[in-house]
């Protein structure tokens, strides 16, 4: 569908949006890159053919990993991120195939997928071709740091996993990482600084000598200030993006993993501060997945990049980590990560009261900050919209951007200045949390700054009560009474959940006559006795509801209710994007407030 993208900015808007981007940059990063652009331009770093060094012999036990869905259809044909092509039409590195899908070809994630046995042939196969087709540092992608990194990764544990080397893939190996520890990411930092440190610590055990030693010593060096730095005190990775947290659980358990298949060489202190966070990591995962089992959609998230959280939980408990996490009723929050999750009765919901992430690598956000997701009966119910592509194009600005998500936008804008396809200028800052839990219910409220450079300055402040029976959502703006202003909250929903719009709610009174009603297809235990409840006469212990007529998006019989007072409901299309490549068409419901607050209620 068409982006809602903003009027083209003037220069100034432009440079203005620059600044608020580059200031919160690193020293580090802007080095990097002058330092990486110099050395690209003279030529360097030039490749080192010289053969491998010797391997170290594997004395413990390698367990079985974890298994993402298969990638390969045929010996040269790959389906990524819902996408099937042949590398006998494309090639390696074609221009006109997105970066993304021809950064997943040079991954050889099939190597470790389900069913990999029964591909074995394919995958020598295209081991040996990639070693042909590929010589450094010929082609662009391929030697990549990033896919460099994932390759050497996927290489080293098919090879510890029991298969024998294809000719000529450890001498490979060895020249991939003399590049990678040449060309480290430290412009980008984040998740790709950690896993190129990653793959040198599995070079540096996989093989020993002077040579190995040092790939090991550079990349646990790194490791030991990015462990602290990107793995949060509450178990989150820092880009609070809950695929890329799962990537990292993925990354943490391998080199637990392959630090056991060599006894002793890596030194105790690293082993145990990989293995102390594992369990803190594995606990958050739990608690950014919905009851299906699936990851949650705030800022950069979809299925199936990382392993399924099932996956990582029995890679996991081969390890010697335990089972899955048993998670409890009531109120989890995640002070560092700032996430909020609530599982009451028949409902689990997760609240974003957080940063977008860290502000000198904000390239994963969205602009959806107090966006909140709900289950109801382990089936999903309201979600963000997901991610469906990465590039610089407008649908990939519109993904990113408030109105697709499960949050408040005002005047048509972003809460957070997201641009670039990874970019982001001024970033919401949340205040004021609070937190309530007498037993009976749970009351979460907060604020953000996002909107205080439009004029009048207004502030979001959101509320949700939760209690056996529903949950009730307060939106309000705080702003200059001199400025008006248009506030729409946005209730994006499941694409399983129905809509069925009507001209008038059958079940409104006389003197109730022109509310509206949507039907919702959410089906529900029990959900035929559920009283009806009106939100304009729901007390609220911050204020009083606005005195306007309610609106509401009412179920059939066996189904959730949504309702709300001081808004105008209506339906509008849009796209939802569970996995990379994968649009499912449906519709949202947008409530316009029709003064500066407004109450919804769904009730179950």
């Amino acid at each position: 569908m068409a982006a809602n993208l903003p009027a083209p900015m003037d220069k100034l808007a432009k440079l203005s949006r620059l600044w608020h981007t580059v200031r919160h940059l690193r020293a580090v990063q802007v080095r990097e890159r002058v330092h990486q652009a110099l050395l690209q331009r003279l030529g360097y770093p030039k490749p080192d053919r010289r053969p491998a060094p010797s391997r170290r012999a594997a004395t413990g036990a390698f367990v079985e990993v974890a298994h993402r869905r298969a990638s390969m259809t045929g010996p040269t044909r790959f389906v990524f991120l819902n996408e099937e092509r042949d590398l006998e039409d494309h090639g390696w590195d074609d221009s006109g195939v997105a970066i993304l899908w021809r950064y997943n070809l040079h991954y050889f994630d099939d190597l470790c997928a389900q069913g990999a046995a029964a591909r074995d042939a394919w995958h020598r196969a295209l081991i040996a071709r990639w070693i042909r087709d590929n010589p450094p540092p010929r082609r662009k992608t391929a030697w990549s740091p990033y896919p460099t990194s994932m390759r050497i990764v996927n290489w080293i544990k098919w090879i510890l996993a029991g298969n024998e080397p294809v000719p000529g893939m450890v001498d490979s190996l060895a020249v991939q990482a003399r590049w990678l520890e040449r060309k480290l990411e430290r412009h980008l930092m984040g998740n790709h600084l950690f896993v190129n440190a990653k793959a040198l610590v599995l070079a540096g055990l996989f093989f020993e000598g002077p040579e190995a030693d040092r790939w090991l010593s550079t990349g646990i060096s790194i490791l030991r200030e990015e462990i602290d730095e990107q793995i949060l005190p509450d178990g989150a990775q820092f880009e609070r993006s809950p695929m890329y947290h799962a990537l990292a659980v993925e990354d943490m358990l391998d080199l637990a993993n392959v630090a056991r298949a060599f006894p002793g060489v890596l030194a105790e202190r690293d082993r145990r501060a990989i293995h102390e966070r594992v369990r803190p990591m594995r606990r958050y995962l739990a608690a950014m997945c919905h009851p299906d089992g699936e990851v949650s959609f705030f800022n950069d998230s979809a299925i199936g990049i990382a392993p399924s959280p099932s996956e990582l939980d029995a890679y996991a408990a081969r390890l010697g980590f335990g089972g899955p996490v048993e998670l409890p009723d009531g109120v989890m929050h995640f002070v560092d990560a700032g996430f909020i999750r609530v599982a009451m009765g028949r409902a689990v919901a997760i609240l974003d009261v957080g940063p977008v992430g860290p502000d000198y690598l904000p390239g994963h956000a969205h602009a959806d900050t107090l966006s909140f997701e709900l289950s109801l009966d382990g089936r999903r119910v309201v979600v963000n919209s997901g991610t469906g592509e990465y590039g610089t194009g407008p649908e990939r600005a519109r993904q990113r951007g408030t109105a697709a998500h499960s949050t408040l936008a005002i005047d048509g804008q972003d809460s957070s200045e997201v641009w670039g396809g990874f970019r982001c200028a001024r970033r919401a800052r949340p205040f004021g949390l609070r937190i309530v839990d007498d037993g009976r219910r749970i009351e979460v409220t907060c604020s953000h700054d996002g909107y205080r450079r439009l004029a009048g300055s207004p502030v979001h402040t959101r509320t949700w009560i939760f209690d056996a029976r529903g949950v009730t959502v307060r939106d309000a703006v705080e702003a200059s009474s001199m400025v008006d202003h248009r506030a729409v909250a946005h209730f994006h929903l499941a694409v399983d959940v129905s809509l069925e719009s009507t001209t008038a709610d059958p079940e409104a009174s006389p003197s109730e006559a022109g509310r509206q009603a949507v039907l919702l297809g959410v089906e529900a235990a029990d959900a035929t006795h559920l009283p009806r409840r009106n939100p304009c006469a729901m007390p609220h212990p911050a204020a009083q509801p606005p005195d306007a007529a309610g609106s509401h998006i009412v179920p059939k019989p066996g189904a959730a209710r949504l309702s709300t007072c001081g808004a105008h409901l209506s339906l509008e299309p849009t796209t939802f994007h569970p996995e990379f490549g994968l649009v499912r068409y449906h519709r949202k419901i947008v409530a316009v407030l029709e003064t500066r607050s407004c109450i919804t209620r769904i009730d179950w």
